[in-house]
């Protein structure tokens, strides 16, 4: 049952082969009791991918037990290859959260890219048609050379992806932070429109059914792809280089179409999208789950290099490929269907009753392993759990006390404005197409973004939010200040939040104090899904994210959806009318840690973040909702990182259009101003509207006061009788506007001066 050229069981034993695939010395000695031998070169193989935290989930299920998982619109929840949420009319929304960290920071074009590419194919291999797509990046400082090439080489794999499937990139967040310098993260979501009768799922039912390969052929790329994403980067972690798929948006697409004609069909028992772990974990994840067995020729799948060795092929992560187990008798039509989209499809195997994964290659069995020892008996760990130094060091730390009170305001906003997490990101989106498809209504740069279902009067709005800093002071309150904001800014929008799907990113889970984030944050994430009745549908674990030793912030990030009922209800966050009168829903405290201010005036991130009352968030929520479906609201914009002042000026840029702002809150000016504080949210309302407003909040007993009037074109905030901040719209526009595309342009001219000077020299 062996190859050529490949170790043979007794030296993958007896020189602990097995150790450079990932697995440890216990697993090993497990998987020689399943099989009740020594495994041969392939399935040590498929084991230590299966086994791999990226497959199995081994350190982190016992996190993942917690989330509320279920709610009477959810129709699939985690365990599929996204998660459905009903809203109504026969009508569901299907979506999902993916990471391609490690790829992404060794080559970052190509990792990103075929980042959307997979977040896609498990969108549409539901049977749901791909509607939009978000991302959630985070990179080191924009000032460090790397991190430019980074950051603009991700860009352009997002956009590249994206923009030839014909899926409009609509929305997202960037964070930059010393904490990722090394590991960028890139964490793509993917929203769909299905039909309930058009649900499919990915299981191998029916015994005797084929087993048909379909899309690209399979190639040397990506192996061992999982097991690379299970592990810390280093400085020997370029060499793995070879394990960064390449991705074909132009052969995506068209495995899209076909995929979506042959589920139309009616041929279809289950279907799969071959992603981490390619053919390993689509097949003995799709027999597990109807819990039956499946038998593959590998002499049968389409190979695009010669030579390709079971091992090779089982564990490729090569791109645009699915699994698909159609009726028995129908494997002409589905030929057909593939044929005329140009793609390769084959049949390689069938459906077995004996529950094992059987591989034969060149007419003798190259592996034979039960399937649920793969697919659902992974070992599970409950790593050591202890709190994290730091996190007591800052329990009696003011980092109030750490800033003096500054004189010149003028010249902070225009700083914090000019901040590259805060500045606008018009020079990313603007190399999206978001307007593909023109169901987009509210483009980025918003709350949220929105997309109009066609055919009716409902909207669908989608955020990702996390921030990291926030969850590193203290992993419950930034966990659950995550959802929280992400409900926020899609409740601005005009929507009920849903649900959501989730990326944990965090560091190496063998280290205690990593554990304790995680815990805690996941602790954190479902307190405040509960609050909110926002049900975790699906998501994904990323761990590992660490370069020598040093692991980034951690980053638990947020993806979330909401149903606007009446497209009338679709807001934006610009001041829309002078005269308009400015109402601040939610209170202001004296909370610095972990701020955009912090960091802008003291480069250090300590202390204690803000804190949530999730009681009142949601009832802030539903306030703010209400008045937006009754047609109270002009505008309606959240608070988040630069505080009150921030928000005002991104209002006032949207919108064009000034504001005259008076705070009389009893606090210092620049923790007024800048304060991080959470359930706020800044809402202007018409004259005519204002006691309705004023009334409706009295009675759902939620703080609301008047802070101002959209006028002119300045900003101008007075706080205890003074002016402190005056600023002209076009001013605080061109310092935030002009941050990034300034920052990126210094680096090329420098790189171009370089050029010419070798090009004159003699």
């Amino acid at each position: 049952m062996e190859q050529l050229n490949e170790p043979s069981p007794e030296q993958i034993y007896e020189q602990k082969i097995y150790r450079q695939m990932g697995l440890t010395d216990e697993e090993f000695d497990k998987v020689i009791e399943i099989l009740g031998r020594k495994p041969n070169y392939t399935e040590t193989g498929i084991f230590s991918v299966m086994w791999s935290e990226h497959c199995s989930y081994k350190n982190s299920k016992v996190v993942l037990k917690r989330f509320p998982t279920t709610g009477p619109h959810v129709l699939q929840g985690p365990g599929e290859g996204a998660g459905i949420v009903d809203i109504g009319d026969h009508q569901a929304v299907v979506f999902k959260m993916e990471s391609h960290n490690h790829p992404s920071a060794i080559e970052p074009y190509q990792g990103a890219a075929t980042g959307v590419g997979g977040i896609i194919r498990d969108v549409f291999s539901m049977g749901a048609r791909p509607i939009a797509l978000l991302n959630s990046l985070r990179f080191g400082e924009l000032d460090n050379p790397k991190t430019k090439f980074t950051f603009e080489n991700v860009v352009a794999g997002i956009a590249g992806y994206g923009n030839c499937m014909g899926i409009p990139t609509v929305g997202g967040e960037i964070y930059f932070d010393s904490s990722y310098e090394g590991n960028p993260l890139v964490n793509a979501m993917c929203v769909g429109l299905i039909n309930h009768d058009e649900i499919q799922k990915g299981e191998a039912k029916g015994i005797g059914n084929p087993v048909i390969y379909v899309g690209a052929s399979t190639g040397r790329d990506g192996i061992h792809g999982a097991t690379f994403a299970s592990e810390e980067l280093s400085e020997n972690s370029e060499s793995k280089r070879p394990a960064v798929q390449v991705g074909d948006p132009f052969m995506e697409k068209l495995l899209l179409e076909a995929t979506l004609e042959l589920i139309a069909s009616g041929h279809v028992v289950g279907i799969q999208d071959m992603g981490a772990a390619g053919l390993t974990s689509s097949s003995s994840e799709m027999a597990s789950k109807a819990g039956n067995g499946i038998e593959l020729n590998l002499d049968l799948v389409p190979q695009r290099e010669r030579g390709m060795s079971a091992y090779e092929m089982m564990l490729s992560e090569s791109q645009e490929r699915m699994l698909v187990v159609s009726k028995k008798g129908k494997e002409a039509e589905v030929k057909k269907i593939f044929d005329k989209w140009g793609l390769h499809s084959a049949v390689i195997g069938r459906v077995t009753d004996d529950n094992q994964l059987r591989l034969l290659h060149k007419s003798e069995v190259v592996a034979e392993i039960p399937v649920d020892k793969l697919a659902e008996d992974a070992p599970v760990y409950c790593k050591p759990s202890k709190v994290a130094p730091y996190y007591e060091q800052y329990s009696s730390l003011d980092p109030t006390a750490t800033i003096k009170e500054p004189n010149d305001y003028n010249s902070i906003i225009l700083k914090l404005m000019a901040s590259p997490t805060i500045a606008s990101k018009e020079w990313v989106y603007q190399q999206y197409d978001y307007m593909v498809r023109t169901n987009t209504a509210v483009i980025p740069g918003s709350d949220a973004a929105v997309i109009a279902i066609r055919g009716t009067r409902k909207a669908l709005a989608m955020t990702t939010d996390c921030n990291g800093r926030y969850v590193y002071l203290d992993p419950y309150t930034g966990g659950a200040i995550a959802v929280a904001e992400a409900a926020r800014n899609v409740v601005c929008s005009g929507a009920e939040p849903l649900a959501i799907t989730d990326n944990l990113n965090f560091g190496s889970p063998e280290k205690p104090e990593i554990f304790w984030q995680l815990e805690k944050a996941a602790d954190g994430i479902s307190g405040a899904c509960r609050q909110l009745n926002t049900p975790v549908i699906g998501g994904n674990v990323s761990l590992y994210n660490e370069t020598n030793g040093e692991a980034i912030f951690p980053t638990p990030t947020i993806g979330m959806v909401g149903l606007i009922k009446d497209v009338d209800h679709i807001t934006t966050q610009e001041f829309k009318k002078e005269g308009d009168i400015i109402f601040l829903a939610g209170e202001t405290k004296t909370e610095i840690g972990g701020s955009e201010y912090q960091k802008a005036m003291t480069g250090k991130t300590e202390g204690r973040p803000p804190q949530i009352d999730l009681e009142l968030e949601r009832n802030i929520q539903v306030f703010t909702l209400k008045a937006i479906q009754e047609g109270l609201v002009q505008s309606a914009h959240d608070t988040a990182e630069g505080g009150l002042a921030v928000a005002l000026a991104e209002s006032c840029i949207g919108g064009n259009l000034g504001a005259e702002i008076h705070l009389t809150d009893e606090l210092r000016t620049d923790f007024c101003l800048f304060s991080e504080s959470q359930s706020r949210i800044i809402l202007s309302i018409a004259t005519e509207n204002k006691d309705k407003v004023i009334d409706m909040a009295k009675h759902m007993q939620v703080p609301f006061k008047k802070i101002g009037i959209v006028k002119g074109n300045e900003l101008s905030i007075e706080h205890k009788g003074k002016i402190v901040i005056s600023q002209r719209i076009t001013t605080l526009e061109k310092a935030w506007k002009n941050a990034i595309p300034e920052i990126m342009r210094a680096g090329r001219i420098k790189k171009l001066n370089i050029q010419e000077i070798s090009t004159n020299l003699p």
